[in-house]
């Protein structure tokens, strides 16, 4: 592979070096940033069951349709051990796996084949009060993942799209600690809920009722442009900048802006004038030779590492990262 400050350059990207990648990431890399032919990307997606990181996370899978024998916690999780107690969470239960066979772009046939969605009816239940799985709980992020990856199964997930349309909160949001009373919608929360809702809607086509909550989601987050307090103007967090694969739960300005553009796409509208300060504090995290840096992965268990370590050069961050300002600079 040639050095990076060698490497050829589109849309200021190290795509040779984007290229040379597992086929969950190459795909996208055809598609979203050297606009190949549909034949072309669509033949890369295609090998995700095959090889590489999709075929090692299928081989995990158990007989009962789990990952790790649990759906959000591996079954062997200690709740009261050192994992519980701040080495990190486990990321290698049913719901983060199938998140991400789903993001990689697996072809759902392959799970359904596998009877996954039925498996995990009959055998998976919620940690939280053992409720059944594709039922969804009482947390905000964990019903969106639940959403997204139902409806990428063809499950009837209709229970679940009237729940975030009934824990909608009053300024257009969600909030996971809705159930301790908040009536303040959180960033991480509302950016998690409409990904949720966009996946159903990518996938079923949608209503005016699951289009008008993302409309209203959205505009929690564009009247803040996408890292603003609505109240002082401030920096909602320090984690508005902190650029990190993968994405898992938390919010960032790359993380919001990824989803926008792929909203406005599934929309057909423009981008909004309001992401400018975060499209601009995106392009100032790239790298001279075109490249987006880890910022640090979340700790906890993982079938396999998937991106660089802290401070390296991130091929799943430069997709990202670069995917979105064609999208902004082109529009």
């Amino acid at each position: 592979m040639p050095p990076l400050e060698s490497a050829a350059m589109t849309s200021e990207a190290p795509i040779e070096w984007l290229r040379d990648s597992d086929p969950a990431l190459r795909w996208q890399v055809e598609r979203d940033v050297l606009h190949e032919p549909a034949e072309v990307w669509e033949a890369t997606r295609a090998r995700v069951a095959a090889e590489g990181w999709g075929k090692q996370l299928l081989a995990q899978q158990d007989s009962d349709g789990q990952w790790a024998g649990g759906a959000f916690f591996p079954a062997d999780y200690d709740f009261d051990g050192p994992e519980a107690e701040g080495d990190g969470m486990p990321w290698t239960a049913t719901t983060w796996t199938l998140n991400s066979l789903r993001e990689w772009g697996l072809n759902p046939a392959v799970l359904r084949e596998r009877c996954t969605a039925d498996l995990l009816a009959e055998n998976s239940r919620w940690e939280y009060e053992n409720l059944p799985y594709w039922s969804g709980e009482v947390d905000c992020c964990i019903n969106a993942w639940t959403l997204a990856n139902g409806a990428w199964l063809g499950v009837d997930v209709t229970g679940l799209i009237d729940w975030f349309l009934e824990h909608r909160l009053p300024d257009g949001g969600w909030n996971c600690d809705w159930v301790e009373g908040s009536t303040r919608s959180s960033f991480h929360s509302t950016l998690n809920s409409l990904k949720g809702l966009l996946a159903n809607d990518t996938a079923t086509g949608g209503t005016d009722t699951t289009r008008e909550a993302r409309q209203a989601g959205s505009e929690y987050l564009l009247q803040r442009n996408l890292w603003r307090r609505l109240s002082t103007g401030e920096r909602v967090g320090p984690w508005v900048d902190r650029f990190a694969y993968p994405f898992r739960w938390t919010y960032s300005a790359l993380n919001a802006a990824d989803h926008f553009r792929e909203a406005a796409l599934f929309d057909g509208v423009k981008p909004d004038s309001r992401m400018s300060e975060a499209i601009e504090m995106i392009r100032a995290a790239r790298q001279p030779d075109g490249t987006w840096l880890q910022a640090g992965r979340q700790p906890g268990r993982v079938w396999f590492e998937t991106d660089a370590p802290p401070g390296a050069p991130s091929k799943w961050l430069t997709l990202i990262g670069t995917r979105v300002l064609d999208w902004w600079d082109n529009a």
